[in-house]
């Protein structure tokens, strides 16, 4: 069944509904990213400014909590322990930071991949590939809402709930002390002091909703470019056992010529993937290796306080553990997805009847067998490949450093 439709100078109409399968799509993932002024956009005139601004703006914000909490961590805090437990939301800060930068610095390499999802959108013209299509978009928009589900629920309750359950107590001074999210060293200003609490503990809200926002983002931008090439795997692998004969293209087009649309979508995938690789590996390798550090730091939190019965703490800590190990997997698992796919082109080639082919057309497949037995990859930084073995490495790494904190603190 074909989507298109002729126009009155009989010419072919692509997707008509491409703006609102799009739109489906990519909802979670333009909401997240626009509101840290991520998301490409098309705006003019003054608006086009706005994010410039947002991005001074957010690291302004970023910046206004991380320095500050170094500089309590380095000349303040006195106890080991609680210096322990600030390197832990020290460290998540800061990966955050680096990985706004990031997303910043790669934005047009990520305008480029959501052009290129448009166009391929727009160009679908049978009922069942737009089904494909929006079958793997489904699934990068779930895996999207479900990370940022666990990242923002994390999150809420550490700003909210922990730091109401910590309240407010009296110094050694006779001083009524109010907490704050990130600890601020007293030498820049006094923090306890009305209005000035109030304005700080605002703008360390803002920094955890940047934050978490940078994260879910990262998270669902992979989910969203890898989902859409592993639906245009599987439209490439519809057509090549199609090539034969040509359910969908008969008396349209010929072997050869059905045979050049594929080698052109599949080298376009190959071009689409390379996008892929270019806008996130940074974001990736920052991921694995924030991932193992504070993974492993949230089970030694977790462990601390079920010893001490502190519920809500754990209740927080678990909670995030639970995000950051699910966002390491997604990336990890989608990684996967994708090589088995690109390798399952050649596997596809060797499964039609390819002995009723002429010799020249079964020549031309072997090109494509020996493409594909480079598989489309999603890499850390271009230093290890994204896969389920990466995810176990990460997991085995940081229980190796678990077990190291809980032989020399404990």
């Amino acid at each position: 069944m074909h989507l298109t439709t002729l126009n009155k100078n009989n010419c072919k109409v692509r997707n008509l509904k491409y703006k609102e399968d799009i739109a489906y799509i990519t909802k979670h993932n333009k909401w997240i990213l626009k509101s840290i002024g991520i998301w490409p956009s098309v705006l003019k005139s003054v608006s086009r400014f706005l994010p410039k601004i947002m991005f001074g703006f957010n690291n302004f914000v970023l910046l206004f909590s991380v320095i500050p909490c170094i500089l309590y961590i380095v000349y303040e805090e006195k106890n080991i322990m609680i210096k322990f437990k600030l390197v832990g939301l020290l460290s998540f800060s800061l990966i955050a930071l680096i990985k706004y930068w990031t997303l910043t610095y790669r934005k047009p390499r990520i305008k480029d991949c959501i052009e290129q999802i448009w166009i391929d959108w727009e160009q679908v013209e049978l009922h069942e590939d737009r089904k494909v299509m929006l079958k793997y978009g489904q699934i990068g928009r779930n895996l999207t809402i479900i990370c940022a589900v666990f990242i923002y629920t994390g999150g809420s309750i550490f700003h909210t709930i922990l730091q109401y359950k910590i309240g407010t107590f009296i110094d050694e001074h006779n001083r009524t002390i109010k907490p704050v999210v990130y600890p601020t060293y007293n030498a820049l200003f006094d923090v306890q002091k009305s209005p000035i609490y109030e304005l700080v503990y605002l703008l360390h809200s803002i920094c955890g909703y940047i934050m978490y926002s940078v994260t879910a983002g990262s998270c669902g931008l992979t989910a969203l470019f890898a989902t859409h090439a592993c639906g245009q795997i599987d439209i490439v692998i519809a057509r090549l056992n199609d090539l034969i004969h040509g359910k969908y293209t008969k008396n349209t087009f010929n072997l050869n010529t059905r045979l050049v649309k594929i080698v052109k979508h599949h080298l376009r995938i190959l071009r689409f993937s390379e996008s892929i690789e270019m806008a996130l590996q940074e974001l990736c390798f920052l991921e694995c290796i924030g991932s193992t550090f504070l993974i492993c730091l949230l089970e030694y939190y977790c462990i601390t306080d079920w010893e001490l019965s502190n519920t809500i703490s754990l209740t927080t800590y678990t909670m995030l553990l639970i995000s950051l190990t699910f966002n390491i997997f997604i990336l990890c698992y989608i990684g996967e997805r994708l090589m088995e796919k690109s390798s399952s082109i050649g596997l596809s080639c060797f499964m039609i009847d390819w002995f009723q082919l002429p010799t020249k057309t079964i020549h031309d497949l072997i090109l494509i067998i020996a493409m594909s037995n480079n598989p489309i990859k999603i890499s850390a930084g271009s230093i290890v490949d994204l896969s389920l073995y990466t995810f176990g490495g990460v997991l085995k790494t940081s229980l190796v450093y678990l077990s190291f904190l809980r032989t020399t603190i404990m």
